[in-house]
């Protein structure tokens, strides 16, 4: 049988897991506390804590994993799971593919213009080289774990109780406004399909672009999500006057394009949701449904 170990449990894990135990597979994964492992037990998923700082309690956790996929953010000393569990990766005799979500940040700003895989990688964010240090480590582990790792740069993730709809509702969307500048996203069912599709067709080393076909200003997808859900979009905000935390003023200060093509060539991908359109008008008729 297949297993899935997931160091980290999040939005994309999370849906990642749901369609493969639909398929028959078994999942385990790690959580921060011991209320998420517990809340994760509930649903049938065995979990572990892992916070970073110290290896897994239980070292037999990852025997018998086909499969791993990591989404722990990398931290100041660098990548937790590498750090940690190296040596234990290397004595595993079952693992056949390691998938690694990264983010389109590692290529820093490119004033608007596309890149592809290859691109220089210039990031200037904390967040930024934490990720290229992360990716180059797993990618250079051939030589320790015999196997190195898909690299998945994973452009803005939405979905569903994860979109412009949902902030509408909640009264939480802000229509921020800095002209020309475009942000790369990609539904979480389309981030599925491409891991499944590498997973059908493994290729370590190789990296990817994750995103959609359309790159947008956030302020547009906020007004067509407002259209949808016929109702006002908020009061457009000046991004030079915005209230916005450091983090968030952070996103706005690399504006790039990212190419998708070699998801679709290497992996034969085919997006459900090619542009924030068609994946906000899936995740308003889901949510009416629900």
């Amino acid at each position: 049988m297949s297993h899935l170990f997931c160091f980290g449990f999040g939005f994309t894990a999370r849906r990642l897991a749901t369609t493969l135990r639909a398929a028959g597979w078994s999942v385990s994964a790690t959580a921060r506390s011991e209320e998420k492992c517990a809340a994760l037990k509930a649903e049938g998923v065995e979990c572990q804590m892992f916070d970073g700082t110290a290896p897994l309690l239980d070292q037999s956790a990852l025997e018998g994993a086909t499969h791993i996929l990591l989404s722990a953010p990398p931290g100041e000393a660098g990548d937790p799971v590498l750090n940690l569990h190296r040596h234990d990766l290397a004595a595993m005799k079952s693992l056949k593919w390691i998938g690694y979500l990264s983010a389109t940040s590692v290529y820093g700003d490119t004033g608007g213009a596309l890149v592809d895989e290859n691109a220089p990688l210039r990031a200037t964010t904390t967040r930024g080289l934490r990720r290229i240090e992360s990716e180059e480590a797993w990618l250079n582990c051939v030589s320790t774990i015999g196997l190195s790792a898909h690299v998945f740069r994973l452009a803005g993730i939405y979905g569903p109780g994860r979109s412009a709809i949902d902030q509408l509702r909640a009264g939480r969307a802000r229509r921020i406004i800095k002209e020309g500048h475009l942000f790369s996203r990609i539904h979480v069912d389309d981030i599925v399909s491409v891991l499944e599709a590498s997973i059908k067709r493994p290729r370590p080393g190789s990296i990817y672009n994750v995103c959609d076909d359309e790159a947008a200003m956030s302020s547009t997808v906020v007004e067509y999500a407002a259209e949808l859900l016929d109702i006002k979009p908020p009061p457009a905000i000046p991004f030079d006057g915005a209230p916005l935390s450091d983090m968030a003023r952070s996103f706005y200060a690399d504006n790039r394009r990212i190419d998708n093509s070699l998801i679709k060539s290497a992996l034969g991908v085919k997006l459900a949701y090619p542009d924030y359109r068609a994946g906000l008008k899936a995740i308003l008729a889901e949510t009416a449904d629900s």
